[in-house]
């Protein structure tokens, strides 16, 4: 095989490693997913509830994608809950993620019981998205509705990172 060759072929193995979509775990029930929203450690967890045909949400996700890669290097974990139809993953969501180059953890509860379990994630929501829960051990901050700018999310998570 000439070098031309092995060149080509790696650039078009690189090309289809590329084009899968991320792992996009599906939860049936908000139980297998509420250790996710208690932590005995100093690290700050940001989740955010969101949905594809949600336009604030889709506005302010740019906001999560620049934490994630801003503070990646220090002890804040982003995880995007999707609440899109879980018989869309594979169809919309996922190419959705892709098209946008999300990196942060994302996942999809599909619990259709959402006054069930809303009020485990906060006693004052309502369950309109976005929502984002900010918490480490010590502190907790809840939102309802969206961040103004990528400014006001961060300024809430550095005053965790300050306490």
């Amino acid at each position: 095989m000439t070098v031309k060759r092995i060149l080509n072929l790696i650039f078009f193995l690189s090309l289809c490693a590329g084009s899968h979509a991320q792992d996009v775990p599906v939860y049936n029930n908000f139980e297998q997913i509420s250790s996710k929203f208690t932590t005995s450690s100093d690290s700050i967890y940001v989740i955010n509830f969101w949905a594809t045909w949600c336009k604030p949400c889709v506005a302010e996700l740019p906001y999560f994608e620049d934490l994630y890669q801003k503070f990646s290097d220090r002890p804040v974990k982003v995880i995007l809950i999707s609440l899109d139809d879980e018989k869309k993953v594979d169809r919309k969501l996922k190419p959705f993620l892709k098209k946008r180059s999300i990196q942060s953890e994302v996942f999809v509860l599909s619990d259709p019981k959402m006054n069930s379990w809303i009020g485990k994630v906060d006693d004052n929501w309502s369950g309109t998205i976005p929502a984002t829960l900010i918490f480490n051990k010590s502190f907790y901050s809840f939102t309802e509705g969206e961040f103004e700018d990528y400014e006001a999310l961060e300024s809430t998570v550095l005053k965790f990172l300050k306490s």
